[in-house]
């Protein structure tokens, strides 16, 4: 009877080994060996990274890029295929071919082709001009690409062709085979390759893509437990290595680009698109293990389930989020406004432990490691510096879409996040509070509002689009577990962000079409810092070019308070403390430093008149 019971879970053993075990990759014909690219331009600087099938050991290894010019193909670009082992399965190797053309005109479109095997294999795209003549720059975003559906992606290939975006944002777990990236990778390139082709892509990996369930990368040290809670990662650096080359080499180059620990490589650096800059982070890479941070009696070392205990004491000295070399990066990203009307920053999550059921397990959370709500301070660190550059916030990874605002001292005092729901959505998480809210925001849904997280950090909940609660907006079967993704509007003119949530499988450009219940939201630059003033400094009319940056520097500290490219010529200016400013308006020769201002009561009026040189 013993052995009869073993067999189910035998089976199921069995099921799952099927399911992530290495599968050999499908044998293309020469002509097809070439499977996808992703591209981003930067400071005149194209990178493109095509991902290759495997190839023979009689094939050719010379791959070459062109570009059509007055209807002629010029060669552009020449390369070997990368071959480095991941390591896992054996016999996987990267199959890159990577190009790197310097003096990229970003004032046309161009079609490309890359060309391998002699020739015999054949891939083409466009690379479009820099968008900086649009009003409107577009992003759509995804998370979450389950590998328990497999099927092409034809419902968001069809809306994202119609929506005709100026960046694609892939946040993480792009991939979920944990022991063969190759082959999801793969994948995941026949899946959305037709929308990347033409399109500027930032992808970046997260835990799954790297073959863990979480990941707390530790500064690159390599893990000794089999859920990493020790921190680091499990499988070998090459590995992850060659999981980051695929995903990030066509990024623009990272802002620093020192290695960490085991020689894993950074990414972390800037895009800007049409005049929106995008600050690209690794939030996973350097944040701390939480195995010898917590309390021993856990049962479950991220996963806080008693509902008595205080989570604020997990907030221990030493804990590490995006660690200081990212903070002084996106300290200086802040501060940089060049060619840049609005700021928004892509990470794998967001600053917030935002949901309360893991409904895939029945269980409440009581808070969550794994989320970016901690560690609390190195949470509170990161939205300082974002908030100083008026930033937007995306990412993914909750299995739950959630718009909210977050706060560091008070609710609201920094900026808004956009969780995306995941493409494919099997581990269902739900927005769900047992308190009422300290102030109610009236929305079609019934939680919203102002609330501490599991973790204890002010949030302000615009939207969330809970699994199960949406069934009548499409009859399709993603919407039961809230699967879709996200559009994201930059009007420049405006200086406004609408934020979209669509539901898979419907039809966006038909008039009844619906998103999930409390989308669109519409926020303005501005409310990015949303930290009330506690005095002025005197309203700026400005003499010179229209739309001028303006950056306010407290003397004390010499700390940049903020910087914001104004709309029109006229601001005033609030700070957070009376003191002495600097204020520095306009760039370049059009600039000029106004130092040993005095901050003002809001009741008191004054007006400096200036003339940018």
């Amino acid at each position: 009877m013993k052995r009869l019971r073993f067999i189910p879970f035998l089976i199921l053993i069995l099921s799952i080994g099927t399911t992530y075990a290495a599968k050999k990759i499908k044998n293309q014909p020469p002509e097809k060996k070439i499977c996808f690219a992703l591209y981003t331009v930067q400071d005149q600087r194209l990178k493109m990274t095509v991902q290759l099938y495997p190839l023979a050991a009689k094939d050719s290894r010379d791959v070459y890029l062109e570009i059509k010019i007055k209807g002629q193909w010029k060669q552009v670009g020449a390369c070997k295929v990368r071959e480095k082992p991941y390591t896992r399965p054996k016999g996987a190797k990267s199959w890159t071919a990577h190009f790197r053309v310097e003096h990229w005109d970003t004032s046309k479109t161009y079609s490309y082709r890359v060309k391998a095997l002699d020739g015999v294999a054949q891939y083409t795209g466009l690379i479009k001009k820099d968008p900086v003549d649009k009003n409107e720059i577009t992003i759509v975003a995804f998370t979450g690409n389950s590998n328990r559906d497999l099927s092409p992606r034809a419902d968001i290939i069809k809306n994202v062709k119609a929506i005709d975006p100026d960046l694609l944002f892939f946040s993480g777990d792009q991939v979920y085979n944990h022991s063969n990236h190759l082959k999801s990778w793969i994948d995941f390139g026949e899946q959305f390759g037709e929308i990347m082709r033409n399109c500027p892509t930032v992808s970046i990996p997260d835990d799954h893509d790297v073959g863990q369930s979480n990941v707390w990368g530790a500064g690159g040290k390599k893990s000794h437990e089999k859920y990493s809670n020790d921190g680091g990662y499990n499988w070998s650096p090459q590995y992850v290595q060659e999981v980051e080359w695929a995903q990030t080499s066509n990024l623009p180059d990272p802002y620093d680009p020192t290695p960490v620990l085991q020689n894993i490589g950074v990414y972390y650096t800037s895009l800007n698109i049409g005049g929106i800059d995008f600050a690209i982070i690794e939030d996973r890479k350097f944040k701390s293990g939480p195995r010898d941070l917590v309390p021993k009696s856990f049962k479950r070392v991220d996963h806080v389930t008693d509902p008595k205990f205080d989570t604020r004491k997990l907030d221990v000295k030493g804990a590490i989020l995006l660690g200081d070399r990212q903070l002084k990066f996106l300290r200086a990203w802040s501060a940089d406004w060049k060619d840049t009307d609005m700021k928004c920053v892509l990470s794998q999550t967001i600053f917030a432990n935002a949901a309360h059921l893991d409904a895939s397990n029945q269980v409440r959370l009581y808070g969550d490691l794994d989320s970016n709500g901690w560690p609390q301070a190195g949470r509170n660190n990161a939205l300082r510096e974002i908030r100083k550059g008026y930033a937007l916030m995306i990412g993914g990874d909750q299995h739950l879409a959630t718009v909210l605002q977050h706060g560091v001292d008070d609710f609201g005092d920094a900026g808004f996040s956009f969780c995306v729901p995941s493409i494919i959505n099997y581990h269902n998480r739900l927005w769900s509070p047992l308190e009422k809210p300290f102030r109610r925001i009236e929305t079609p849904l019934k939680h919203t509002g102002d609330y501490l997280d599991p973790m204890q950090n002010k949030i302000s909940m615009y939207a969330y689009a809970n699994p199960y609660e949406n069934n009548k907006i499409t009859s399709s079967k993603y919407v039961k577990r809230a699967a879709g993704y996200g559009v994201i509007r930059f009007n420049k003119k405006e200086r406004t962000i609408t934020m979209e949530c669509w539901p898979r499988g419907g039809d966006i450009t038909q008039p009844d079409a619906k998103q999930y219940p409390g989308w669109p939201i519409t926020i303005k630059q501005t409310q990015n810092y949303g930290r009330k003033a506690h005095s002025y400094l005197p309203t700026l009319q400005i003499k010179g070019p229209a739309d001028p940056v303006v950056q306010v520097i407290d003397e004390q500290s010499q700390e940049v308070v903020y910087t914001l490219r104004i709309k029109g010529n006229t601001f005033r200016p609030k700070v957070f403390k009376s003191g002495i400013y600097t204020i520095k308006i306009g760039e370049g020769t059009h600039q000029i430093t106004l130092r040993g201002v005095e901050s003002l009561d809001g009741k008191k009026q004054k007006i400096l008149k200036v003339t940018t040189k």
